[in-house]
């Protein structure tokens, strides 16, 4: 069951299209598993809609000389759109004929056979380790796979800026020494499990963390997450400077 997910600041923010493209593709994959923010992104779509076409009450409204005039206008055109298309109906009876052999022999082709269309996979591991993709994903390029220990990232090529996205698994058993963020990470568990100190964190959960929270991320099981992240890890036990090259790695 989803427990995390985005704020409604920020579900506004993705309606009304003014989000980054990274947290936009990432939110959009939230928001295609979890069937709770579907409903209000659907309700955000639908208040956007009505204010954009909402109109004041006085533009709807005629006074009597503008609806006597509007009359006029109205029987004069009618009279005139009669008589123009008495004068061609005969010319329009052969174009109707060969515009309907036209459509005749369109909807005569044999119907296209789409295939499956199932959400797409990427194998992670030489194990055979699979995780689908979600749909906002699909069609950006996926970098080579990097990895330290039981840690592997792979870098989408989305050009956001100093923002990275990345899909990030940690194998069976693996975790991420204790750190914090420079920046922000956004985390979008697409497969499996983690916990840390705050939490335990299961498929669709949505995860933003800043320079304000420390935690461990570890899996007993294996996860699969689709990061945002706008700058490297800082560790915060041990020699710090042995786990660099994790925290770029990460970002």
């Amino acid at each position: 069951m989803i427990k995390h997910h985005p704020s409604r600041a920020l579900l506004e923010e993705f309606v009304s299209g003014k989000l980054v493209s990274s947290v936009s593709v990432i939110v959009a994959s939230h928001v295609e598993m979890c069937s709770k923010c579907q409903e209000v992104v659907a309700e955000l779509t639908e208040q956007a809609a009505l204010a954009a076409f909402e109109m004041e009450d006085d533009a709807l409204l005629f006074d009597e000389s503008e609806l006597e005039e509007y009359e006029l206008d109205k029987y004069e055109l009618s009279a005139e759109f009669n008589m123009r298309f008495n004068e061609s109906e005969v010319a329009d009876t052969s174009n109707n004929e060969q515009q309907a052999l036209a459509i005749q022999s369109i909807t005569d082709l044999p119907a296209l056979e789409l295939g499956n269309l199932t959400n797409p996979t990427i194998e992670l591991d030489d194990r055979g380790t699979q995780v689908s993709l979600p749909t906002a994903i699909r069609s950006i390029g996926l970098k080579e796979w990097q990895g330290i220990g039981k840690v592997s990232r792979a870098r989408l090529t989305l050009d956001d800026e100093e923002r990275r996205t990345s899909l990030l698994h940690i194998a069976e058993g693996g975790h991420v020494p204790s750190h914090t963020h420079k920046g922000f990470e956004i985390t979008l568990l697409l497969q499996g499990s983690f916990t840390d100190e705050m939490d335990t964190y299961h498929a669709g959960d949505f995860i933003w963390l800043d320079g304000s929270q420390t935690h461990t991320p570890e899996t007993d099981e294996g996860c699969v997450c689709l990061t945002v992240s706008s700058d490297a890890l800082h560790f915060t036990q041990g020699v710090s400077q042995l786990f660099n090259p994790l925290g770029k790695l990460i970002y």
